[in-house]
């Protein structure tokens, strides 16, 4: 792993600014490289091949590139091409040599988490490219024919001609969903290339193109469901001992424990110690028990929890779980308990690392777990993925509920929820926008765009849906899967929340000590596998049907501790605890104009009187107070004090 910069014009001074201010990404070696038409630079990250040879920028007799990630099967790759004269032992190189021969249509050959940068020194373009699912992220400013990039907004900042001003349209998606969904930033004039997106820039213009998406052709044969029919909740659907035992469940079941293993495999390629980010659930789990298949043996494992008295277990419940799961496979395990006073120390240093706000309450948590985990690997292996590809929230299986029963008022009685949302933007807004109400008294009226984010979602559903690689398209009837809103709301997750939160916060902490992780089940193939799995035989209408055929495919890796508690939980920090206790006078701070004027768009006094309600227990707003802390901090850091 490394940080990526570049600009289309020649400054030495600044490319060198620019690594400096992302040397946290890569602190083993630096490298420029600038003409007139363009200046490179790289912070390197030695993973694979620790020599001099791996370093960056890295030349041929056409190209130069400068790379951030890895590529798990460079040395397949390298095996098609037999004529090139190979210098170093590092997938940059195969990088290099292969868009020599294929050009763009390298991407498809490439199986890693990447974002590069290769100039043309003939034809005097430039080519950036981000990986299938959006893992390693890569930023640009481009504006009356100057083109910035980086692999974080901060060094794009050290350009004196970028301004430093809030995105209206950005700061409106924020408040609704807790993080800006891409191409935008909250940077007015910055955006985020999309996952799965390159860009050419040539003659001043620039040109990008969407080079993979998840591939849900018609499924195969052996993989098509039965024919469905509803006949009420004790038979419908399957149970999971018949969905793992049926021709469908088992073919299902094998074709993605083969990937599973595969992806693990291939990932451990590194020059460097690994480890796993231990959580105690079903994902991570799965990555530590295809480890020890693979024949690994006193695996470190870090994990993390908080200092707290919870009688309930409730925010320690995945921190003891891996505890007995790290005893269950022999680990090396490492634990990390994290207290109020870490928030207060660290949480400035987070939010500077993020780039920009993202809103949730264990940006410190995996910051400081991943600087313990530095001290021991180079790399670690996390579970992210499997609940987009595989149905595991509990969202998903209350939409399910809601498509395959409908919106009775008995069966809304019975299961204790109003499940009468419609199909579509509503159904998905009810389930991941923050309430519309409470979000007008937050933005001042002359900034608040209602309408905005639904409107944007929307619009990326209709795209989604027009897209000949994703529709369900001819034959869904037969695969039962008329209006399969739940493999659309899963489809968009994996677009959005996971590209632009989840894995985007995740390699901001990380990385801001040099820690490079995998996310195996995120491997493209897994992706594609996932999405021509029937949406039934992930979720059911009944508590815990969730993740049904992954439960099945990773059986054999589940300790009965895990099985046991395998109903998805949702990772939460004692936030709300602290901020009527321990943090509460800091947070009173914070939200003030006194610490920082953000008037021009925030009704700081509506946020203070949320968060007092909050604090008597009136009302729970947790959320939109942390994500008002957060933009204070943010806006402090970024724009006032420059």
């Amino acid at each position: 792993m490394c940080g990526i910069n570049g600009f289309n014009f020649k400054d030495e001074t600044l490319i060198a600014k620019m690594n400096e201010r992302v040397k946290h990404r890569g602190p083993d070696d630096s490298g420029f490289w600038a003409d007139d038409n363009l200046s490179l630079g790289h912070q390197r990250l030695s993973i694979i091949d620790l020599s001099e040879r791996g370093h960056q920028p890295m030349h041929s007799d056409k190209y130069i590139i400068v790379f951030n990630g890895e590529i798990y099967n460079y040395k397949e790759i390298k095996k098609e091409l037999p004529d090139y004269q190979f210098k170093s032992d590092s997938d940059t190189e195969v990088i290099l040599a292969a868009y020599e021969k294929w050009g763009r249509d390298c991407l498809a050959k490439l199986n890693g988490i990447f974002a590069i940068a290769i100039w043309d020194k003939e034809k005097k373009e430039l080519f950036l490219a981000r990986d299938r699912v959006g893992v390693k992220p890569l930023y640009y400013y481009f504006n009356n024919g100057k083109l910035i990039f980086s692999s974080e907004i901060k060094a794009i900042l050290e350009h004196f001609d970028v301004k430093r001003e809030v995105d209206v349209e950005a700061l409106n998606h924020y408040f609704r969903l807790l993080y800006v969904p891409a191409p935008l930033t909250m940077f007015k004039g910055i955006k985020k290339l999309e996952a799965g997106h390159y860009l050419i820039f040539r003659n001043g213009e620039v040109e990008i193109e969407r080079y993979w998406e998840v591939d849900n052709a018609k499924l195969r044969k052996h993989m098509r469901p039965p024919s469905l029919k509803l006949r009420g909740v004790k038979n419908y659907p399957p149970r999971q001992d018949e969905l793992g035992s049926s021709r469908l469940g088992e073919n299902a079941k094998g074709e993605i424990g083969e990937v599973m293993l595969g992806a693990v495999k291939g990932q451990l390629v590194s020059d460097r110690p690994l480890g796993v980010f231990l959580s105690g659930g079903i994902d991570s789990t799965s990555v530590l028990g295809n480890m020890v298949k693979l024949g690994h043996r006193k695996i470190k494992t870090f994990s993390v929890g908080f200092n707290i008295n919870d009688p309930d277990n409730k925010f320690n419940a995945d921190f003891n779980l891996a505890r007995q799961t790290a005893k269950h496979y022999k680990t090396d395990h490492h634990e990390l308990l994290i207290s109020s006073e870490d928030i207060l120390e660290n949480i400035e240093d987070v939010v500077w690392h993020l780039d920009e706000p993202i809103c949730n309450t264990t940006q410190v948590a995996t910051y400081l777990l991943s600087k313990m985990a530095k001290e021991k690997v180079a790399v670690v292996l996390g579970g992210d993925g499997g609940d987009e590809l595989f149905g595991g929230y509990e969202r998903y299986r209350l939409s399910y509920l809601m498509s395959r029963l409908g919106a009775a008022s008995r069966i809304g009685r019975l299961f204790g929820k109003k499940l009468d949302y419609p199909k579509g933007i509503e159904r998905y807004s009810k389930f991941m926008f923050q309430d519309e109400g409470e979000v007008n008294r937050v933005l001042r009226s002359d900034v608040d765009k209602k309408g905005l984010t639904k409107d944007f979602y929307k619009n990326k559903f209709e795209e989604m849906r027009n897209d000949p690689s994703t529709r369900l398209g001819a034959g869904k009837e037969e695969r039962g899967e008329m209006n399969d809103f739940e493999r659309d709301f899963m489809m968009m997750d994996f677009r959005t929340w996971l590209t632009d939160e989840s894995l985007m916060r995740t390699d901001k902490m990380t990385m801001a000590f040099g820690l490079e992780q995998r996310v195996p089940i995120l491997d493209h193939k897994m992706a594609e596998l996932a999405y021509k799995i029937p949406t039934n035989m992930k979720v059911g209408v009944l508590r815990n049907q969730t993740k049904l055929i992954w439960k099945k495919a990773m059986d054999e890796f589940l300790p009965r501790h895990v099985k046991d508690s395998a109903h998805k939980k949702v990772w939460l920090a004692p936030m709300s605890d602290w901020l009527r206790g321990d943090l509460n006078f800091w947070a009173r701070e914070v939200l003030s104009y006194e610490y920082a004027d953000t008037s021009e768009y925030i009704n700081l006094d509506e946020v203070r009187k949320m968060f007092f309600d909050h604090c008597d227990k009136k009302k729970y707003n947790l959320y939109l107070i942390w994500a008002t802390i957060t933009f204070q901090i943010w806006y402090k850091r970024f724009i006032i004090d420059n």
